[in-house]
């Protein structure tokens, strides 16, 4: 007989059949075996539905829930937050891959310290040249909110912890999801939900440990591919504004001022870039405006790559 679960992964997907079968294997090639999933095919028109009831047959730890049509990656996730039982809950992305030791090295964390969320590290998966994927290096801005390992912080200890704004890089308690649900309807909808977590938490735990590899699709699919879109741009602003304003909200100075710093040094410039080259003027003023917001906060010179969207 399986454990009674300590955990539930909410894995939703949308026509990500390609790779849905990898997200399920890591799942399963967990060292610790104490979970259930809530695996969600959010209209797929593809197999991913199908795949996704072949590891219910398979597994009774996974259980399948179908919209009948695409509703957005934040309605799959919600769909699954309002399944959850466990005392924890955490997220995988049905098109990425989570690491082996990932639960454990989460959950235990949470079971030693008694704090109300953990995260940990992550990389990109991008295409090499075989034609599979390869796993890049811990970026600069994931190691600074998760290495070295600290237990039992707050956002006054550890401003940096901040930056970590995917929803699948942790594990917290379900106690804090009762009022918490993702934004429908926007892309970039975990900023916000995470900001909201990081300030709710009485304490959190990060660990250096890389806890899930994430997917830059081959084929151009993910939304965080299309930012010269500018329905996309407008919702990447109104994330990062969002949880600037959730931060403000809680009086946590330092770690607004330590996104302010990182979103100028990593999400701006090849913002900037983009809009350099874009056929539409809109999307220049809208970028302009947001930046000029965010100079108007920032206690260090602009990085160079910025400036020019001063004048837009």
């Amino acid at each position: 007989m399986s454990p009674r679960p300590a955990i539930t992964v909410i894995v939703p997907g949308f026509d990500v059949a390609l790779y849905a079968r990898a997200a399920i294997e890591s799942l399963r090639a967990q060292k610790r075996e104490d979970w259930a999933a809530v695996l969600v095919d959010d209209g797929s028109t593809d197999g991913t539905g199908s795949i996704f009831e072949e590891a219910a047959e398979a597994d009774p730890r996974f259980h399948v829930v179908h919209h009948d049509l695409q509703q957005g990656l934040s309605a799959a996730r919600n769909t699954g937050l309002d399944l959850v039982t466990t005392p924890f809950v955490g997220f995988l992305d049905a098109d990425d891959v989570m690491m082996p030791r990932a639960l454990e090295r989460l959950v235990g964390t949470l079971e030693r310290t008694g704090s109300d969320l953990v995260a940990g590290a992550y990389v990109r998966l991008r295409r090499d040249a075989s034609g599979g994927y390869s796993p890049g290096a811990v970026q600069p801005w994931v190691s600074a909110s998760t290495d070295p390992a600290r237990d039992a912080v707050t956002l006054a200890d550890h401003p940096a912890a901040s930056g970590n704004i995917v929803a699948w890089s942790k594990v917290s308690r379900a106690e804090l999801w009762p009022d918490v649900r993702f934004p429908l309807g926007k892309a970039y909808e975990d900023q916000l939900v995470a900001q909201l977590l990081f300030t709710r938490a009485r304490a959190f735990d990060v660990i250096p440990d890389v806890v899930v590899q994430w997917r830059e699709r081959a084929e151009g699919t993910s939304i965080t591919q299309r930012k010269d879109a500018l329905p996309v741009l407008r919702d990447y602003l109104e994330a990062l504004a969002g949880g600037l304003a959730i931060l403000d909200a809680a009086g946590h100075a330092a770690a607004a001022a330590s996104r302010v710093r990182l979103i100028l040094s990593m999400d701006t410039p090849p913002l900037v870039a983009i809009g350099a080259e874009h056929p539409e003027e809109t999307y220049r003023r809208e970028l302009g405006a947001f930046v000029r917001s965010l100079a108007a906060r920032a206690t260090e010179p602009l990085p160079d790559a910025v400036r020019l969207a001063l004048a837009w």
